[in-house]
């Protein structure tokens, strides 16, 4: 009878699975990196489009849901990111200016909401 594998056949299958085992487990680190990291961007940017939300809030008392909406249209309307919006917005604090565009859609915005209170 015939063997199917050699001893040296077998230590290259083990070479190869134990090869394909840390590859499966570098890319599964990788991937865990990756998300991690996108993660943590993703918590950043809620923290600074909440602060946002917050002076929204102040600016145009409402609730946090019409603030949300609010900053959504100002992105929208601007072809800007919330989160860049928000970052714009919560800047202002620092004596920032607020781009010219952006300034002019959150008035727009505050305007329609005042309008849209007042019915």
């Amino acid at each position: 009878m015939r063997q199917l594998t050699t001893p040296r056949e077998e230590q290259r299958l083990l070479t190869v699975v134990a090869s394909a085992e840390e590859t499966a487990l570098l890319t599964e680190v990788v991937e865990l990196r990756a998300r991690n990291e996108q993660l943590g961007r993703a918590l950043a940017s809620r923290a600074v489009i909440d602060q946002a939300r917050g002076m929204v809030m102040a600016l145009a008392p409402c609730s946090s849901e019409r603030a949300w909406d609010l900053l959504v249209e100002v992105s929208q309307h601007c072809n800007v990111k919330l989160r860049d919006v928000a970052v714009a917005l919560v800047a202002t604090t620092k004596d920032e200016a607020l781009p010219e565009p952006i300034r002019r859609e959150l008035r727009r915005a505050l305007r329609r909401l005042h309008l849209a209170d007042r019915r």
